[in-house]
């Protein structure tokens, strides 16, 4: 930490990871929607936010559907969302192969922001919300190459064991620690 100031937290949200935790958990409930913004206030605590980053595949209306479009649609409401309460929003792409959905280059972009970040030192620590062992590489760089900290934040009942361990702080939540963080959503 800098002598006299507060640490520095810069924050990155794998989009999809997270999306699917979330999910799992049953959050947000019908009618809400998750509020990232008082989140990672929360998680930031008294620490000084210099950045908040959101990762996630951009969906697109590829087979020209009613149901694509409603999609991709939401996709955009929901980031314009976030763009309005300071999120930089870092876009990859949605790669359709018949029935699966494949996201590509977030996960690149996200280990790239971090290892740039450390080097050009914007942040004291990284708090990476994301699940994806791929993202050690970087991590295991910003912590023994610049000599930062990064924070693992996870979801109960499936934390990975491999940020746990190579991360500097590991916090896990659990549903009833993410439920206060929903509001009602406005009709569209």
């Amino acid at each position: 930490m800098r002598f006299g100031k507060k640490e520095r937290v810069a924050i990155y949200i794998d989009g999809s990871n997270t999306y699917n935790k979330l999910k799992s958990f049953g959050l947000p409930e019908e009618g809400k929607r998750f509020d990232f913004s008082a989140f990672v206030s929360h998680v930031a605590g008294d620490r000084e936010l210099v950045s908040k980053r959101y990762y996630v595949g951009i969906v697109r209306n590829h087979d020209n559907s009613e149901k694509g479009e409603l999609l991709a649609r939401k996709q955009q409401q929901f980031l314009e969302i976030l763009r309005s309460t300071g999120f930089e929003i870092k876009p990859g792409k949605i790669m359709y192969d018949s029935d699966r959905i494949r996201e590509k280059g977030v996960d690149v972009k996200l280990a790239v922001d971090l290892v740039i970040g450390a080097a050009d030192n914007w942040y004291d620590i990284a708090i990476v919300i994301s699940s994806d062992t791929d993202l050690i590489p970087a991590i295991k760089y910003v912590l023994n190459g610049k000599e930062k900290k990064v924070e693992y934040i996870g979801f109960a009942g499936a934390p990975s064991l491999g940020m746990i361990k190579e991360c500097s702080v590991q916090r896990l939540f659990a549903k009833e620690d993410l439920v206060p963080f929903q509001y009602l959503k406005e009709t569209d």
